[in-house]
């Protein structure tokens, strides 16, 4: 069934006027009055809807019954990334949802090679928003992960709070301090960091800035994954060591 997102609070019963992305979608995929659809508003869980009324540039549903399924996974990751070039980070970005990350933090580093602020730091963040939503309809995620404004690694780092007792912040490296196996095996209570460098690594004194604001070093083996597959990979192993399938 069509899964849409829609950005405000929902409640059974009522009427209401789809908005125009959603009613795009509509269109693309030809739907009709009267047919059945799924929204949903981020608070958690999803609603029963019908389609009413289908104009050239509107649409209207009849939102039914509140469902509680959820697809999250028992723990809560945020991925700091490097920023990516080209399509990296649009990719990175829609498999992280689709693999349960909770937050996202796109930086900018002294190796990477995307510089961003002011309106095209801003542009970007709502275009990689746009996607997490577009991904969380499609994966069957009713909580929609947030996507900070892009900032600077230091300022980043500056702005953490003190690392506390049972907090993991991971920094993926082929200079790890521990193997992946290391990992506790049960999903942690406390939140997770993952962060990630640019394609060409973070420097040696932004990885000391890094370990020194608590994060430990992690490897994933002997070979040196890039970017775009490194953050991927750590998702992915920690939904099968910590059952967020």
């Amino acid at each position: 069934m069509p899964r849409f997102f829609v950005d405000r609070p929902l409640v059974a019963g009522e009427t209401l006027p789809l908005p125009d992305d959603v009613v795009r979608h509509v269109h693309v995929l030809r739907l009709q009055t009267g047919d059945a659809i799924t929204l949903f508003d981020g608070a958690g869980g999803e609603f029963d809807a019908e389609l009413t009324d289908i104009a050239k540039r509107a649409a209207v549903a009849r939102i039914g019954g509140h469902h509680d399924r959820e697809a999250e996974p028992p723990y809560r990751v945020t991925l700091a990334q490097g920023v990516a070039g080209g399509d990296k980070m649009d990719w990175l970005i829609e498999k992280a949802v689709e693999l349960g990350v909770a937050a996202l933090v796109p930086l900018t580093a002294e190796r990477g090679v995307v510089r961003l602020a002011g309106e095209r730091a801003l542009k970007r963040q709502a275009h990689w928003q746009a996607l997490v939503r577009a991904a969380c309809e499609q994966c069957g995620r009713n909580r929609v992960p947030e996507v900070a404004p892009p900032r600077d690694l230091d300022a980043w780092l500056s702005g953490m709070p003190p690392a506390v007792d049972g907090e993991m912040r991971l920094l993926l490296s082929p200079r790890a301090e521990v193997s992946f196996a290391s990992l506790p095996s049960a999903p942690p209570i406390d939140p997770v960091t993952v962060l990630i460098g640019p394609e060409a690594g973070f420097s040696p004194s932004e990885e000391k800035y890094i370990v020194d604001a608590g994060f430990t070093t992690l490897g994933l083996g002997p070979r040196v994954l890039r970017t775009e597959t490194a953050g991927i990979a750590v998702l992915a192993a920690l939904a099968a060591r910590w059952g967020g399938w």
